[in-house]
């Protein structure tokens, strides 16, 4: 879906249309931009974006409180749509899926003539409009959908394939961040298919393990099937607050609390945990993550939040002041009482909820 939450609320006030628009919280607290308008995007506001520098880009900007309940009530919506028409659609968030259309309820034989159906469906029964790829795997098929947003629609045949590729560059693969492409451009890889004539040993020194799997990507080869009931891999919830704390104490009910959020999702799904990560953000930014992984499972809210609480000991917060806390539960299996072997299945890995910034 293009710019999905700004979408809808342009859709819904008639005023917002044509404006700068920017989903999210409070430019004078501690605000993110959760979606922008494309009219935003052209002043550089993006998501994930401290809002009080999104106004600062642009001082037009209309900030929006977000509206989940509605966000999802629409998603539903448009994913019954993918639904009817095949039933192997993996979710990855709200907004965003893969689609396996090789069979199809329309009996369509190519991806493109279902890609234009669909996207004529979402527009007639939600006024909104999404942007697809169509490709032979999932790694071609994602960066397609966002090569011509909004409302594009891109392909890629097989025999299209390697033309594609050459005209990436090194961070249009998974994975590849800011640090990660300055380690490969280190190595003279600017772009994708540079990866394909690395050094084996060096590109595994800058990437670790994932260096094999950046190779194939380089080539065009992802052989992961679309998966509709694909397990989550983690959950968790996490709050960015208006002042930064300083008392360890606070620090401590904060976390506690938080962990035991994501400990209700666990009993309210039958899953557990073997690993607690506590995230925290220091006021100048820098973040960082603490585990504990456990052999046995568990979704006991008072032994999660104990976890949780354990691991700021393992942190600066004692001397450096916290803008943000966040609490994550890994390595999810099947609890006690688990009403059964689908409760730990979603749609993607995205974190359920994010106390004050995410649905």
């Amino acid at each position: 879906m293009d710019a999905f939450y700004a979408s809808i609320e342009q859709r819904d006030d008639v005023t917002l249309r044509g404006q700068p628009v920017a989903v999210g919280g409070d430019p004078h607290g501690r605000g993110v931009v959760c979606a922008a308008s494309y009219e935003a995007r052209a002043f550089g506001v993006r998501s994930a974006m401290p809002m009080a520098r999104a106004v600062r880009l642009c001082p037009a900007l209309v900030v929006v409180a977000p509206d989940f309940a509605r966000y999802r009530a629409e998603s539903s919506r448009v994913f019954g749509l993918f639904r009817a028409v095949t039933p192997l659609v993996e979710a990855l968030s709200l907004d965003e899926a893969y689609l396996d259309v090789t069979d199809n309820a329309w009996r369509e034989p190519l991806g493109v003539t279902v890609a234009r159906r669909l996207k004529q469906a979402i527009r007639e029964a939600t006024g909104l409009t999404a942007s697809a790829g169509v490709a032979p795997n999932k790694f071609l098929a994602k960066i397609a959908s966002g090569w011509r947003k909004p409302d594009g629609l891109t392909v890629i045949a097989p025999e299209r394939v390697e033309a594609f590729l050459q005209r990436l560059p090194v961070d249009a693969l998974w994975g590849v961040g800011p640090v990660t492409e300055r380690k490969l451009r280190a190595l003279g890889i600017s772009r994708l298919v540079d990866v394909r004539l690395a050094d084996p040993d060096a590109l595994r020194q800058a990437v670790g393990r994932h260096g094999e799997w950046l190779r194939q990507l380089a080539v065009g080869h992802d052989p992961r099937p679309v998966e509709p009931n694909r397990p989550r891999k983690s959950a968790g919830a996490e709050r960015t607050f208006a002042s930064d704390l300083t008392d360890v104490g606070a620090m401590q009910g904060q976390v506690d609390a938080l962990a035991r959020q994501v400990a209700a999702w666990m009993m309210r799904r039958g899953v557990a945990a073997r690993t607690v990560t506590l995230k925290v953000r220091y006021a100048d930014f820098a973040t960082v993550t603490r585990s504990d992984t456990r052999e046995a499972p568990e979704s006991d809210a008072a032994s999660v939040a104990a976890r949780a609480v354990a691991l700021l000991g393992r942190t600066e917060v004692a001397a450096k002041p916290v803008r943000l806390l966040g609490v994550t539960v890994h390595n999810l299996a099947e609890g006690p009482g688990a009403p059964g072997r689908d409760a730990a299945r979603a749609g993607g890995s995205r974190l359920p909820f994010a106390a004050d910034e995410a649905p």
